[in-house]
């Protein structure tokens, strides 16, 4: 449930072989505690936690940080819907709250085991470490996030007095419960913004004067740290008249990686697809779909329109990638039985990306078959150093052409 109405917001989608494919982003995605240690460092409220990767580890923490107490045993992996999920070993539910002497037991069936929920696909992912938190006594479950808004051109922040469920199904029969305030990025949050975001929370217990300053902390985290996301579902009431971040989902603009090392040495590369890894050491953007086809074009709607003609012609993509670098990532994939190259050459000449495609064909043993379709400046001159290669490259006139001969190619394997 976390994160879901930004992949309304804020995600594109491509649709292929009858299932939905989300487009890659390119953001930064941390763990549940490493986020929760974060906004500790602003001063925002979290519940007491460890995160741990060994049993030894979970008997440790026990002893020295939760004795004789009751706390939740949370599966860290980069997906929500956790609660919800299924261990493939047969453990029902990535999240479990135990005794004491109960968390080791459970957590040594989670650590190493592959967690499916409905945001990982049947795959899955693996459970590398588990989150041990302090059991808080909610009173009242909020929702809390900060997004970049086009409309507004800034940061805008939405709140909802009901949390700790599905915010679209809450936002679709309760638009009237939604509130979103946007903030001026050259003023900054201001006391009376942040009046109307903790109006809009409606807490019951919490102070409001304290309220106010933790909404003004969670913005200045997201300003200070370059998120693109900030969600908290649920931004809760304690018992002892406090507000928390019980649960919370961050993601940083890559842009930002220069000026915050420090957060994105916390990337986990082990929970993303290795193809995904491999094309950004290269700095290429990869995105991985259901077909036969391997794709790679300069440019989104470049790829778009060659997605659209593949099926027009009966096929369909497997994959996409931006330049000539990528035929080891695109051979890489099984699936992959015939590659179409589509490229617009502007700034980057149709020459010099043909000799690219030639040096690319010779060092790679290229065991499926190539479709090669260039247009733009120095056209001609890459056509003839495509026919002159030597290599077993197909020729196209322009992007029907391509479709056609790389869906031929591919029944003719």
């Amino acid at each position: 449930m976390v994160g879901a109405l930004f992949n309304k917001l804020a995600s594109k989608s491509l649709k292929v072989a009858g299932t939905w494919q989300q487009q890659q982003l390119r953001r930064l995605n941390i763990h549940e505690y490493q986020g929760a240690e974060l906004m500790g460092k602003f001063g925002i409220n979290v519940p007491k936690g460890v995160a741990v990767s060994s049993v030894e580890e979970v008997r440790k923490a026990i002893q020295t940080t939760f004795p004789n107490e009751e706390l939740v045993v949370k599966s860290q992996i980069l997906a929500g819907g956790r609660g919800l999920g299924k261990f493939t070993s047969g453990l029902q539910g990535g999240v479990h709250i135990v005794k004491a002497e109960q968390a080791e037991e459970i957590a040594g069936k989670m650590l190493g085991q592959t967690l499916v929920t409905k945001q990982t696909g049947p795959q899955g992912k693996v459970v590398s470490k588990v989150y041990l938190c302090e059991k808080v006594s909610l009173v009242n479950e909020m929702y809390f996030a900060i997004t970049l808004d086009r409309t507004t051109a800034g940061p805008l922040i939405i709140a909802c007095r009901e949390g700790g469920t599905s915010i679209e199904d809450l936002a679709e029969k309760y638009p009237d419960m939604i509130i979103k305030v946007p903030i001026d990025v050259f003023k900054g949050i201001t006391d009376e913004d942040a009046a109307k975001v903790v109006e809009g929370l409606a807490p019951k217990v919490a102070d409001k004067q304290a309220s106010i300053e933790q909404v003004k902390k969670l913005y200045n985290l997201f300003r200070e740290s370059d998120c693109t996301q900030l969600e908290i579902n649920p931004i809760a009431e304690t018992s002892d008249n406090k507000l928390i971040a019980a649960d919370a989902k961050l993601n940083f603009d890559d842009n930002a990686a220069y000026r915050q090392k420090e957060i994105f040495a916390l990337r986990d590369p082990t929970q993303e697809d290795p193809r995904e890894v491999a094309a950004a050491k290269a700095d290429l953007n990869y995105i991985g779909l259901d077909g036969e086809i391997g794709c790679m074009v300069n440019g989104a709607g470049l790829a778009m329109a060659t997605m659209d003609i593949i099926k027009l012609h009966g096929g369909t993509p497997a994959n996409f990638l931006d330049v000539v670098e990528a035929f080891k990532i695109l051979t890489s994939d099984d699936k992959v039985k015939a590659i179409l190259v589509n490229i617009f050459g502007g700034i980057m000449k149709c020459d010099v990306i043909a000799s690219g495609i030639v040096n690319a064909a010779k060092h790679v043993s290229l065991k499926v078959p190539v479709v090669v379709r260039l247009e733009g400046t120095n056209v001609d001159q890459g056509k003839r150093i495509l026919k002159e290669s030597g290599m077993a490259l197909i020729t196209a006139e322009d992007l029907d052409d391509a479709a056609e001969k790389a869906v031929k190619a591919l029944k003719s394997t």
